[in-house]
């Protein structure tokens, strides 16, 4: 599979709502981005670390609120020892790195969930492999930071009431100070630009999920992918 160049931050397709001004990166969405964990992806660290297989888990995950926690919790009391590789150092220390529970535990250099290379019930997010195993979707079971990445939404006041969202891919420069630090990131490696299809299929259900509303439900959704799909050089605003 040959990679493609990353590709440069262009146009925005802007779709209106009563509540929100939607931008989206539509060359990130039209891109053949694909994650690559376990499969070329050097990680997050000071120097490529491919080997360790940790991808972006290294620091562990940033929560989104009480609710998330309590379900992070919930669902973490139902993984067994055989697929959850720190089963022990969660039952003995707790999943979330402090009494905030605002992220969660990091188990020598990686998330506690993060099962390493090797492990006999499968390496990769025991939260990810427990959902698949219950045939439900991860998206249900991950933290949002972890299902939603790369994929990043900035909030803005729209000055009526409303709000500007903006739907784009996760910078290097959005890990903060951490960057610096970072030898490598995925969206700006060409290596991770070799999907058979665009980001706007591939990551269908993260970014229907990212958009969904309880009035207007998947409808911006629906006018995303027809737009990028059927009139993809049409000028935007």
């Amino acid at each position: 599979m040959s990679a493609s160049p990353v590709p440069e931050e262009g146009p925005l397709e802007i779709i209106e709502t009563t509540d929100t001004t939607w931008r989206f990166d539509r060359a990130f969405l039209q891109s053949p981005w694909m994650c690559i964990w376990g499969r070329g992806c050097q990680g997050i660290h000071a120097e490529p670390s491919e080997h360790l297989q940790q991808g972006c888990c290294s620091v562990g995950a940033e929560l989104d609120g009480d609710d998330e926690a309590m379900n992070l919790a919930a669902l973490a009391a139902t993984l067994s020892p055989d697929r959850f590789q720190h089963h022990a150092e969660a039952a003995s220390g707790g999943i979330f790195r402090d009494d905030q529970r605002r992220s969660t535990q990091v188990v020598n250099g990686a998330c506690i969930f993060l099962n390493r290379p090797g492990f006999s019930g499968g390496a990769g997010c025991a939260l990810h492999l427990a959902a698949q195993d219950c045939g439900e979707s991860p998206i249900d079971w991950k933290p949002s930071v972890c299902w939603q990445l790369p994929i990043k939404v900035e909030w803005a006041d729209r000055g009526d009431g409303g709000e500007i969202a903006t739907v784009r891919r996760w910078k290097r420069s959005d890990w903060g100070d951490d960057e610096a630090d970072m030898a490598w990131w995925c969206t700006e490696a060409p290596e991770a630009y070799g999907a058979s299809a665009p980001v706007i299929d591939t990551l269908a259900s993260e970014l229907s999920a990212i958009l969904h509303d309880p009035v207007s439900h998947d409808a911006v959704f629906v006018e995303l992918r027809r737009r990028l799909s059927t009139d993809s050089t049409r000028p935007t605003d």
